[in-house]
């Protein structure tokens, strides 16, 4: 499942725009493969040079070091996710309707067809996605974060939880969490996502006889209820 969406990044984060080049678009897409085989610790740039058979040094010209890379490739997704959940909400007009499908959204559940494509320099969603659930906290659980964040770094998330936060303020005006709502359900959709599948004991949705598919719709369940239990709590 690989995906061709333009994305416009923020120049802070490399040296030179990888998707200016040929070596710069190879980066990226054999980056996101090597991490989400080895993980981000593992992964170094010599390690990123030898699969894609060039020089480490050529690397160091698109990004200071593996920590801008990560952040790039996160706020990639953030970038893309916002693009999808416009797409995807664009002819509802129920505000339910709309979390319901931005809930699937989280999970890569039912994807339209449309978007998948075939192209062999496009983006590998599905791994982007898993460095996404194992690796997003560490693009910002950093001791330089302020400076980071002064330099707009992670601007594609803060679009993409007040875009969401909008939603819930459509399906209830007077809710006064709609920002930390929509960060709590895509940071809790993630680590429930990671837990099921490394530290079970801490969700409902670890037992390995089950299905991965069912587990899924599991998480899906759990997300819906956490959500509009919340907005249908009452006065607040």
């Amino acid at each position: 499942m690989e995906y061709t969406v333009l994305v416009r990044m923020n120049g802070k984060l490399f040296l030179r725009d990888p998707e200016s080049s040929d070596l710069g678009r190879r980066i990226i897409r054999q980056a996101i493969l090597l991490i989400a085989e080895i993980g981000f610790e593992e992964m170094t740039f010599r390690k990123l040079a030898n699969q894609i058979g060039t020089k480490e040094a050529s690397i160091y010209r698109y990004f200071e070091n593996k920590h801008r890379l990560l952040v790039y490739l996160v706020a990639w997704y953030w970038q893309w996710l916002e693009y999808q959940l416009m797409f995807q909400t664009n002819n509802l007009d129920n505000p339910k309707e709309k979390l319901e499908r931005i809930l699937k959204l989280l999970l890569l559940k039912e994807l339209a067809q449309s978007t998948i494509q075939s192209d062999a320099d496009a983006i590998n969603i599905p791994a982007l996605h898993r460095i996404v659930i194992h690796e997003a906290s560490k693009a910002y659980l950093t001791h330089h974060i302020t400076e980071d964040n002064r330099q707009q770094l992670f601007k594609p998330y803060k679009d993409l939880c007040g875009r969401i936060a909008s939603i819930i303020l459509d399906y209830r005006p007077d809710y006064p969490y709609g920002r930390s709502l929509a960060s709590s359900i895509i940071e809790t959709a993630h680590y429930q996502a990671f837990f099921m599948q490394y530290l079970p004991s801490l969700t409902d949705f670890g037992d390995p006889s089950t299905p991965p598919l069912l587990q899924e719709d599991r998480l899906l369940h759990f997300l819906d209820h956490l959500l509009f239990s919340s907005l249908e709590s009452g006065t607040l």
